[in-house]
């Protein structure tokens, strides 16, 4: 199922019942999983690896060169999990040797048009990037992360699992887990309590990660003071990973 238009090359690994449009390429050191579909116009190179039953849109740029003036031709990466949709013009880079070499896209993830990822970009699994989600060099995405549209995210930026993002907001700091936040610069509004509800939280659970934001953000608290309160009083499962993503360095978080 390659169109004839299509340039494949001969050292190409790709699955069975893969797809590839018109006038797509497809680099010597890429390998596409089964099932996958490539619509037309597509450029996958650079040692790529793409895994099953993704779908990838006309005009997408997949696997080129970081947009970094330090690299100098390294062989990195760029690895792109399972079940992906990413629509139209998007831009996915390789990684860099200055961080771990690969940017990576886990598994689930609903990526809207003209969404850039940069080098050693790391996302998880479950996420939405609403059209113009723009990622810097070397941003961690957490799992089921949702990303408005013409969202802007500063290099080295933390994005927690379960937070959201409004519209046009511009992050320069972290985003806790669970947290919603928009603006420029952007600032927290809340717990993302809808989409836990639909995620399967329980009320206790969700009442316990709102508490746990009263403490952060509403207590007067220093961060490391509320991270301890939040650890001593702890019983939710869930607040492990609020308490994990605090204790880790990062650029600070939104406020």
């Amino acid at each position: 199922m390659i169109h004839p238009t299509a340039i494949v090359h001969a050292a190409a690994r790709i699955g069975a019942d893969v797809s590839i449009g018109a006038y797509s390429i497809v680099g010597e050191h890429v390998a596409i999983g089964d099932g996958t579909w490539v619509g037309p116009h597509v450029v996958i190179e650079g040692h790529t690896t793409i895994g099953r039953d993704n779908r990838i849109f006309q005009f997408g740029s997949i696997g080129a060169v970081p947009q970094d003036k330090k690299y100098a031709g390294e062989p990195t990466r760029l690895e792109i999990g399972d079940r992906n949709t990413i629509r139209e013009f998007c831009t996915l880079n390789c990684g860099t040797a200055q961080d771990v070499g690969v940017t990576r896209l886990g598994n689930d993830n609903w990526i809207m048009a003209y969404v850039h990822l940069a080098h050693d970009c790391q996302v998880g699994n479950n996420t939405i990037f609403a059209n113009n989600a723009q990622l810097a060099g070397h941003v961690h995405v957490g799992d089921w992360a949702i990303l408005g549209g013409f969202t802007v995210v500063h290099q080295f930026v933390r994005i927690g699992a379960h937070s959201m993002t409004g519209m046009g907001t511009i992050l320069l700091q972290d985003v806790p887990p669970y947290v919603t936040a928009s603006g420029n610069p952007s600032a927290p509004h809340g717990i993302n309590s809808e989409g836990l509800k639909r995620r399967g939280f329980s009320s206790s659970a969700i009442m316990a990660i709102k508490r746990a934001y009263k403490t952060i953000y509403k207590s007067g608290m220093k961060l490391d003071e509320a991270l301890a309160a939040i650890a001593a009083e702890a019983t939710a499962t869930e607040l492990a990973v609020l308490t994990d993503f605090l204790a880790r360095p990062g650029r600070g978080i939104v406020r």
